[in-house]
């Protein structure tokens, strides 16, 4: 993998190398409480919305303050027309900017206060709270008829001194099945606080806080990598996959584990292992009721300095595990050199960096979209490109209907540059209200500037007439240093 990328992907928060595997803190996935992968509405029109980070922008020339910004989806997608942008400056906003907070450089959204609109859960891990650097923080910003206004509240650390980054990782889901959305928070530690039952006003838990701890590595650059919330099991409420660096062996390498909802939430009692990823997306792929879990291995199957790493492959893998009424089932893996996967395997290609489920074509399976940013394309090194793949009855379908965009595909606005890293993040969310998902993704785009390009669906399949790209500029976000817009989705 290209040192470039690795930079790039690292930008979202931060990098950590352990026993020869790099990885990197990045987005998390979609945050569904059931099947279907729910969208975001912050303004209840009844389509959908997107948020997503611009963490390393200035804010009134403070390095790395942080953004976050929230396009609202219309008849005719999204742009810059309608959108929300935000930061610890902007008014009823906890906190102050502050240079190197990277205010949103995670996010989850959720209706916690119960009202009828989504909410934005928003984590500035980086910040520096009563002298403890990199402390951390959490607000949650609600919604409204006018969406995201930045009125909103702090979601208090119960525990500072036990660990630093409160708020790295962050989902949204209905855990412990009483109707209400929960917030699990995620630090340094092994330790994952969940607020139950909804927060209030005050930024307390509606009913209870309660804590769930995996065996994954903390302190330092661990604790987990990914938090990841969706229905596997079928039972309606929402289990939780934590990705992470596993407590025991050599080299401590890459380890998930599924957590089932129960009526205290996330239990690791019945806790399971499943196969290596960092970046996860739950939803139903093969109609059977039952979420299925995809990771997104992106790594090499050796590091730079030689070292074999278990269950990779060059150039990426995305894992499939199927659901069932006992949770995690049966699995299969996809490689671009899987079936008519486009592009072929290749080292650097960090297949799966980014991926995301979503029903593009109504027929009832979640389909996924694949971020390989370290692609090659024509000589250009990192270039990036995003991959479709169709959910159905049989699963994730490898052999037909596949779909391969980059910014030299024709209608996709841009080109292919060095280092551009298209599929840095990546989502499908139905943005302009006609009951199929349209997919947007984001790129390290001028030297870290970052943009949007927005690709609609046509009822079948993700299409070029109407894509539209979107800049930091358009959306008034700073461009001084690196911004990088989208580098992280709202899950």
């Amino acid at each position: 993998m290209q040192q470039r990328l690795r930079l790039a992907l690292a930008a979202a928060t931060a990098a950590a190398l352990t026993g020869g595997l790099l990885t990197f803190t990045a987005a998390t996935a979609t945050a569904a409480d059931s099947t279907t992968v729910p969208q975001a509405d912050f303004n209840g029109d009844g389509i959908g919305d997107v948020a997503f980070s611009a963490a390393g922008a200035y804010v009134s020339g403070l390095k790395n303050a942080g953004q976050v910004v929230v396009l609202y989806g219309t008849s005719t997608g999204v742009g810059t027309a309608k959108r929300s942008v935000l930061s610890q400056n902007s008014a009823g906003v906890p906190g102050g900017s502050e240079a190197g907070d990277a205010f949103g450089s995670e996010t989850a959204y959720g209706d916690f206060n119960h009202d009828g609109y989504d909410d934005l859960a928003v984590g500035t891990p980086h910040e520096k709270v009563s002298g403890d650097t990199n402390g951390g923080t959490v607000a949650v910003l609600w919604g409204s008829a006018s969406g995201i206004t930045g009125k909103g509240v702090t979601v208090p650390d119960p525990a500072a001194s036990s660990h630093d980054r409160w708020g790295q990782y962050l989902a949204a889901g209905d855990f412990d099945g009483d109707g209400r959305d929960d917030l699990a928070v995620a630090n340094s530690s092994s330790t994952i606080y969940v607020y139950k039952g909804g927060i209030t006003s005050s930024g307390a838990a509606g009913t209870a806080r309660s804590t769930v701890k995996p065996p994954v590595q903390s302190g330092g650059d661990t604790g987990p990598l990914n938090l990841t919330a969706g229905d596997v099991n079928g039972d309606k409420k929402t289990d939780l996959v934590v990705d992470g660096f596993e407590t025991t062996g050599e080299y401590g390498w890459n380890a998930n584990y599924y957590l089932p909802g129960t009526s205290s939430g996330p239990s690791t009692a019945a806790a399971k292992k499943l196969r290596p990823g960092v970046i996860t997306a739950i939803g139903d792929v093969n109609g059977d009721g039952y979420g299925d879990i995809v990771s997104g291995a992106y790594w090499d199957s050796k590091t730079s300095d030689g070292v074999a790493i278990p269950n990779s492959s060059d150039g990426g893998r995305a894992n499939v595990t199927y659901g069932s009424a006992s949770g995690p089932a049966s699995t299969a893996t996809i490689t671009q050199n899987t079936g008519n996967v486009p592009g072929g395997s290749e080292k650097g290609d960090a297949f799966a960096a980014e991926l995301d489920l979503g029903d593009i074509n109504g027929d009832g399976y979640q389909d996924l979209v694949v971020g390989a940013p370290g692609e090659d394309l024509g000589g250009v090194t990192d270039a990036g490109a995003v991959t479709v793949l169709y959910g159905s009855a049989s699963g994730i379908n490898t052999a037909s209907g596949t779909q391969f965009f980059a910014q030299s595909t024709a209608g996709v606005p841009g080109s292919d540059e060095k280092y551009d890293e298209l599929g840095l993040d990546v989502k499908l969310d139905d943005v302009n209200g006609d009951g199929r998902a349209d997919l947007v993704a984001s790129s390290w785009e001028n030297a870290g500037n970052g943009s949007l390009l927005y690709l609609p669906s046509n009822g079948t399949k993700i299409v070029t007439p109407g894509a539209g790209s979107i800049s930091p500029s358009a959306l008034g976000v700073a461009t001084t240093g690196t911004p990088n817009l989208g580098a992280n989705f709202a899950d």
